[in-house]
């Protein structure tokens, strides 16, 4: 038997409904998403059965990476609405039950955050500079990086600033956008300011934070050269790629990723959310492998939960499945936390498409119209069905990405001229970037933007053919992604899977995952062969199951 750790607290086993608010709803009609919009669908996520809600960047930002650049932590941008609109919201939720947990992004600001235009502003060496990482240039005139880093979204990750004399002046570090300086986390001004942020929003009742870059806060001292692999993912930021799930050896850390210092910030998060009452929960983004080394942020003095981005990476393959599965839950077992399970996200292309892809493309490249191997999206949606019914049979606590739910492929043939991806612009369209999982979500069929807003504009053009996924044309109807999802998500909190323990079933080959979670037993075809299958009643079946036999590319549950 493989458990989860022990404990009681919402977060252990919930299912957290990721919103994307810039495409969730838009109430105003200038075709982006907003606070507003997303109260009038609240009800909606009730209704399918989350247990919880995670709001991608709302913060003031002049958008240069779609929030994520952030220029005021405590004021919400006029695009999304005001504070008093997001206090609604929050009420809202907590009405019908849903948790609230809101992005931080403390690795860096916008440049137009007022701590950055002081730094710019002040003199080298100033108490101001040394909240940021600013530093000399090489070559007799500083006119050389100080080292070679180069961007995860492309490009070098150094800028030279101008002095107010118009000569060249110091450079400063950026590991995403140039927009996008990061913060000097040995500073402990920067701490101080940041343990505000957190009793600010805690103070106005969130639950939580979902913690953007979480591994990025400390950069090796001296900042050497690192040139990461030829092989290395985007999102990884230069993580060799390993096998997923597999306790190896550690691969060589880049100097700007998961260094020991980024512990000592969290466990002091940990203890200002221990002011609080009720289980508040700090979730990482860490793109740190292996499995074992991901579990030290989430000791039980630092953060409640971290991505599993293995589980995310791994292929439609059922020995590699089941390996990553072996290995989460007993390398955050061992340290008491969960693990999580996550398909999709705003970052990387929709499982719905991915899971059909020939090769690897899901760090952020994104696929457009020119990409080798464009998906299958009957073979796609088919594969996604099964994996989300196969996730969510898993004890912990589970991811759902906006759009999944209606099985929403990714949008491949945007218009270049509509991207907004920073990283398409940085590669000079080399990468397509994360444009295509972001566009907005269709909602009612055959009204203007499917329903999203009042009127047809929408920030990214949505394709002409979404009828067929809107909500409405879902909602009811036997069969539909939409209501596997509630069938799933119902079962779930019934028969408690999300704090169960799973036991690997024996007699089935290697194409196949068979385990039981207390009264369920789980089944999913991943091999190329129709599986029979025991005598029992389906509780669910992501395809139709005739005559006791499981298709390809199908996941059952089975009543014990």
């Amino acid at each position: 038997m493989i458990a989860i750790g022990s404990g009681t607290e919402w977060w252990r086993s919930a299912v957290i409904y990721q919103i994307y608010p810039r495409s969730f709803a838009d109430s105003d009609g200038d075709g982006i998403g907003d606070l507003p919009g997303i109260t009038s669908r609240l009800e909606s996520l009730a209704d399918l059965g989350v247990d919880a809600i995670w709001l991608s960047p709302f913060f003031t930002s002049p958008q240069h990476d779609a929030g994520y650049d952030v220029a005021d932590y405590v004021d919400v941008d006029p695009l999304f609405g005001t504070l008093s609109d997001f206090d609604t919201m929050l009420a809202r939720a907590h009405e019908l039950g849903l948790k609230v947990i809101v992005d931080l992004v403390p690795n860096h600001t916008s440049w137009d955050h007022e701590w950055f235009k002081a730094a710019l502003a002040a003199p080298e060496g100033s108490p101001e500079r040394d909240r940021y990482m600013f530093r000399d240039g090489l070559g007799e005139n500083g006119e050389i990086a100080p080292n070679n880093w180069q961007s995860v979204f492309g490009g070098p990750m150094w800028e030279r600033t101008t002095n107010a004399d118009g000569t060249p002046g110091q450079w400063y570090l950026h590991i995403f956008d140039v927009s996008q300086p990061d913060l000097n986390w040995e500073n402990p001004w920067v701490r101080e300011q940041m343990l505000g942020v957190l009793r600010f929003w805690l103070d106005r009742g969130v639950d939580g934070f979902r913690v953007d870059v979480a591994h990025g806060l400390i950069k090796e001292a001296g900042l050497p050269d690192y040139t990461p692999p030829a092989d290395a993912g985007s999102m990884g930021g230069g993580l060799p790629p390993l096998e997923p799930g597999i306790d190896a050896d550690e691969p060589a850390t880049p100097p700007y990723w998961a260094q020991d210092g980024v512990h000592e910030i969290y466990r002091s998060w940990h203890a200002v959310l221990d002011e609080y009452e009720g289980d508040r929960v700090l979730c990482a983004e860490a793109w740190v492998e292996p499995l074992t080394k991901l579990a030290r942020w989430v000791r039980p003095d630092e953060m409640q939960q971290a991505f599993n981005f293995t589980y995310l990476s791994a292929s439609w393959n059922a020995p590699e499945l089941r390996t990553v599965i072996d290995t989460s839950i007993h390398a955050f077992g061992t340290v008491g936390a969960p693990s999580t399970w996550v398909l999709s996200n705003h970052d990387v292309v929709r499982h719905a498409s991915r899971l059909a892809l020939g090769a690897d493309n899901l760090q952020g490249d994104g696929i457009g119209p020119k990409s080798p191997g464009l998906p299958d999206p009957v073979l796609g949606l088919r594969r996604a069905r099964a994996a989300t019914a196969l996730m969510l049979a898993l004890p912990g606590s589970s991811y759902v990405y906006q759009g999944e739910e209606l099985g929403l492929p990714e949008a491949i043939h945007l218009p270049d001229d509509a991207r907004q991806d920073p990283t398409w612009f940085r590669t000079k369209g080399k990468r397509y970037g994360r444009d295509g999982c972001r566009v907005p979500i269709p909602w009612e069929a055959g009204k203007p933007s499917y329903g999203f807003g009042p009127t047809t504009a929408s920030w990214l053009p949505q394709p002409d053919d979404w009828d067929e996924f809107s909500r409405d044309s879902q909602n009811g109807v036997a069969g539909s992604t939409l209501e596997l999802y509630k069938l799933a998500l119902s079962l779930r909190a019934e028969h408690e899977l999300g704090t169960g323990a799973i036991d690997w079933l024996p007699g089935y080959g290697d194409d196949v995952i068979a385990f039981s979670n207390g009264a369920v037993t789980v089944i999913s075809n991943i091999g190329s062969v129709p599986v029979e299958l025991p005598v029992a009643t389906v509780l669910l079946a992501s395809e139709t199951v005739d005559e006791g036999v499981l298709p390809v590319d199908t996941t059952v549950w089975l009543a014990n």
